[in-house]
């Protein structure tokens, strides 16, 4: 059991030096590119519809808010 943690161990430390060195990092980076590209489109008409609702909310808020002040009602 302790021989198997070793080369776990082992194995695990060489992919990390792989991972670190900056061509690695590079080419990462290169493939990842259009995945994520591809994910922001997708996710984009989301991303507006909710800072849309974000925005509703405030201006609701923000008139509750103004109507309170004009009645004195003081919460």
């Amino acid at each position: 059991m302790l021989k198997s943690n070793q080369v776990k161990n082992k194995a695990i430390d060489y992919c990390l030096d792989i991972i670190k060195r900056e061509d690695v990092k590079q080419e990462l980076k290169h493939l990842f590119k259009p995945i994520i590209q591809l994910i922001l489109q997708e996710i984009y008409p989301y991303i507006y519809l909710s800072v849309l609702f974000l925005l509703i909310s405030f201006f609701l808020i923000l008139g509750i808010f103004i109507l309170l002040l004009r009645n004195n009602y003081i919460l």
